[in-house]
């Protein structure tokens, strides 16, 4: 199994506790850190666009991207939700295991 990030971005006032606790008793995700307070600027429909927004770091595996994505765009807020992977290059021993082991048991 190779360890990923996953990013996505929703808006400032959502409830991402909530995003977060789905992934992670669903072993689909080891662990969801919730970064909430970032502020984008980004072209949305012809228009200028900034926002405040929280940023999601989805700590998964490649082998279960599709069931992430499938979970995460079922109650993302987003018309079109932000998806991005992240490979991952270095990573301790430990720590693979240990993110591996988490989202292993999901899949039993």
């Amino acid at each position: 199994m190779t360890p990923v990030i996953v990013l996505t971005t929703v808006g400032a006032t959502q409830d991402v506790d909530s995003i977060a606790t789905l992934l992670v008793e669903k072993r689909l995700a080891a662990c969801v850190n919730i970064i909430p307070r970032i502020y984008s600027v980004y072209r949305w429909k012809d228009s200028l666009e900034r926002e405040s927004e929280q940023m999601l770091l989805i700590k998964t595996t490649d082998e279960r991207l599709t069931e992430v994505r499938e979970a995460l765009f079922a109650v993302h807020p987003y018309e079109v939700p932000e998806f991005v992977v992240v490979r991952i290059d270095d990573l301790s021993d430990a720590y693979r295991s240990w993110l591996v082991d988490q989202v292993q048991r999901g899949e039993k």
